[in-house]
């Protein structure tokens, strides 16, 4: 009984901060208001829906949440007509809770530069995202590959690369 009980106290101890973290996603780095976003935090933004294919290619999901330029506008980030000079030296370092991390150019983020959509998700076809996927998950609009559709983010990072 101790073995178990030992057993469960260090499992806990390894894996609670990915339970903790993985319910909230922190925006930081080169922001003027850090923000930590929640699912209720998440939905006072203007939703927004992307139709995706599963990692096979043969299914659309739709996918609804939040475009990250809208999540960094709220922080403070810039962004639409100042996005220009230095500022197009900045990304965004998406963290995930098993520490996979992809990064995005602003200007790849900001509609003055593109019409493809990148969101922070938390739905796929009108259900919460499961459990190995979310809570919140980046969806890449039209990208051939799904290796930037980040599951379990925790974290936006906005860094300058100069």
């Amino acid at each position: 009984m101790k073995n178990l009980l030992y057993k469960l106290l260090i499992a806990t101890l390894i894996f609670a901060p990915f339970i903790v973290s993985a319910q909230v996603v922190k925006v930081s780095g080169e922001v003027v208001t850090p923000l930590e976003i929640d699912a209720a935090a998440l939905h006072q933004f203007t939703q927004t829906t992307v139709i995706r294919k599963d990692k096979d290619g043969k299914v659309d999901h739709t996918y609804t949440g939040v475009t990250l330029s809208d999540i960094l506008k709220k922080a403070g980030v810039t962004m639409e007509d100042a996005l220009k000079g230095k500022n197009l030296t900045k990304c965004v370092l998406v963290d995930a809770a098993d520490n996979y991390e992809v990064a995005f150019a602003l200007a790849e983020l900001d509609k003055n530069y593109t019409d493809r959509l990148i969101i922070l998700a938390d739905t796929v076809d009108g259900k919460p995202l499961p459990a190995g996927e979310g809570p919140f998950r980046i969806i890449v609009q039209g990208e051939k590959k799904p290796a930037r559709c980040v599951r379990q983010v925790v974290g936006l990072k906005v860094l300058f690369l100069k």
